[in-house]
């Protein structure tokens, strides 16, 4: 029998807020510097997910592994620490849905692999921090996603089983660390999503197109 859904947790960038073109813009900001033609902002977006590795990685062509990719992550997050909020904003299809589950009395939070240092400033700035019952960045636990102690961290914070969660996401490793917790997963069509297998590969209990998706799952629609 399927435990019903008492909390609902979002993945934060590609599934509660757009924030590529801040993310994108970053990585633009630097090639120009560097006398490069900007690239477009549909080769960007998708590398969303993965943070400042796989902006890096698409906007210069290296990896963890090559010698100046520490130096390139650490000017690219220097520089998108300034323009955290200039063009991010949460979703338009998603705000209803906050609405909604608000006012059912279910709590809703957020499981992000962003840091702190980040995340803290873009949901404040956002509205946020005031309605999500809890905030879980990247590094709030000692362990990032796909791991799941940051989802498990969020459902104790919450006082909701694991079982009765529901997590949703637009990376792989959202999936990853969902089924690892124990909670049912979606997958958020309308993100980022990478450049993993196909969604429907991922092993999700569920693919969402649009984010009023979510208020089926949760039997509020």
């Amino acid at each position: 029998m399927t435990v019903p859904l008492r909390a609902v947790l979002f993945d934060l960038d590609g599934t509660l807020i757009d924030s590529a073109p801040d993310l994108a813009g970053t990585a633009n900001d630097m090639r120009v510097a560097r006398g490069d033609a900007p690239l477009a902002y549909a080769e960007l977006r998708p590398m969303v997910g993965a943070g400042a590795r796989g902006m890096i990685g698409r906007a210069f062509g290296v990896t963890p592994e090559d010698d100046v990719f520490e130096s390139l992550r650490d000017e690219f997050l220097a520089l998108y620490a300034t323009r955290l909020l200039r063009e991010t904003c949460v979703f338009a299809a998603v705000e209803p849905v906050l609405r909604v589950v608000e006012a059912s009395g279910l709590p809703w939070g957020i499981v992000t692999n962003k840091a702190e240092r980040f995340t803290v400033p873009v949901v404040a700035g956002l509205g946020l921090q005031r309605r999500a019952a809890v905030v879980i960045a990247g590094d709030t636990t000692p362990h990032a996603k796909p791991h799941p102690e940051p989802l498990l961290e969020a459902a104790r914070r919450v006082g909701v089983a694991p079982a009765a969660c529901v997590y949703v996401g637009d990376d792989l490793r959202d999936v990853q660390a969902g089924r690892a917790a124990g909670m049912r997963t979606a997958v958020a069509c309308w993100g980022y999503l990478g450049d993993a297998a196909p969604v429907h590969a991922w092993g999700a209990d569920h693919v969402l197109e649009q984010p009023g998706g979510i208020l089926k799952l949760l039997q509020l629609a």
